[in-house]
């Protein structure tokens, strides 16, 4: 089935719950345009690369790969709001080499897996794992784009799983944004695409890192 059928089945389940725990701590910075928001989803978006794993570690087929795993598991999982494309929020997405790179670190081996290698270890910690996982990337309530998120340094976004990420803007000339999390023994990811689906309720920022609900050791 495909991700946006299986998100929409999760929605009508999930979106009422979870948006209205979180709307009431919506950053006070999110997008301000006066043209009415598209409802395009953030699923959508991700379902329409059709590549699969390869070897390009700046998509999102790792990713997409976990939601629809969730999904098929759990069809009334929160993490189906992506695929509701009228509700607000901003997901910060980690591309397939910021998978790669948490599986070699879990694994303690300095070569990084494949991208087929790196979805099957992260799929073997489990489905209520990834599924927090995801839910750690994603801010329900709230459509941040990028000249909003620059304005907003220091600013803790609370996710869609409970806990707070640390907005993190550094630079001189060129500004740039980091996400502090939960693991305080890495190096916190780092915004490297910004805007992905802007004009959209949901919009979403690539990172290079995963983000970590835990400090891992």
């Amino acid at each position: 089935m495909r991700l946006t059928r299986l998100g929409k089945k999760a929605a009508a389940v999930a979106t009422t719950a979870v948006v209205a725990s979180t709307l009431t701590a919506a950053p006070a910075f999110a997008h301000g345009t006066a043209q009415p928001l598209k409802t395009r989803s953030l699923a959508a978006v991700l379902t329409a690369d059709k590549s699969g794993f390869d070897r390009n570690g700046r998509d999102y087929d790792i990713l997409t790969a976990a939601v629809q795993a969730v999904l098929k598991a759990k069809p009334a999982s929160p993490v189906g709001v992506l695929a509701d494309g009228n509700t607000a929020l901003t997901a910060f997405l980690p591309d397939d080499h910021a998978f790669e790179l948490l599986v070699a670190d879990i694994q303690h081996s300095k070569r990084l897996p494949s991208e087929k290698a790196a979805f099957t270890a992260v799929a073997g910690l489990g489905i209520d794992t990834v599924e927090s996982v995801l839910l750690y990337h994603v801010v329900p309530g709230a459509t941040i784009d990028r000249k909003a998120a620059l304005k907003a340094d220091g600013a803790k976004l609370k996710t869609a799983a409970g806990a707070t990420v640390t907005v993190d803007v550094y630079g001189f000339c060129v500004k740039r944004i980091a996400l502090i999390d939960a693991d305080t023994s890495d190096r916190n990811p780092r915004v490297n695409r910004f805007d992905i689906n802007k004009g959209n309720k949901q919009i979403a920022h690539g990172i290079d890192r995963v983000l970590r609900p835990i400090d891992l050791p």
